[in-house]
């Protein structure tokens, strides 16, 4: 890889977005404990919910996760009546899963939960300083995509 010359404010952009997204995966794990739900289940069923339906393998390749972990995985969710296994009806040959309410009344719950916190975190900044931050993330993400 070639090396680049980073000026400082790169070099604190990333030392502080490591740690803010530390601080925040710490938290959405300390959260999930108040709920019945793991954070790879917790990922899954965003994933099953976003894009309805899913197959183990589109799931396993979203989550970047063997085949075997996400079968696993579902087992779970499934002995927990957060999702279900439903035959394609085009091609009987297919299992889809599908996001019970159970499971979408937690991801509701925990996403509350999670807004929360970050609500809290953003209540000294009005509302243009809040734009600005989103308008950056969106920035940078979008250059990952």
């Amino acid at each position: 890889m070639k090396d680049i010359k980073y000026d400082e404010t790169v070099i604190e952009l990333e030392k502080e977005l490591r740690h803010l997204c530390t601080m925040i995966k710490q938290k959405g794990r300390e959260i999930l404990t108040d709920f019945e739900i793991t954070p790879p289940q917790f990922m899954a069923l965003q994933y099953l919910i976003l894009e309805e339906n899913l197959t183990i393998g589109e799931l396993s390749n979203k989550m970047f996760l063997a085949c075997s972990t996400i079968t696993d995985l579902v087992d779970r969710m499934e002995k927990n009546d957060l999702v279900k296994r439903k035959r394609d009806e085009k091609d009987r040959r297919v299992v889809r899963i599908q996001v019970l309410e159970k499971g979408h009344e937690i991801i509701n719950e925990v996403l509350h939960v999670r807004r929360n916190y970050l609500a809290e975190l953003l209540k000294d900044l009005n509302s243009q300083q809040k734009d600005f931050i989103l308008k950056g993330v969106e920035m940078i993400y979008g250059k990952t995509l």
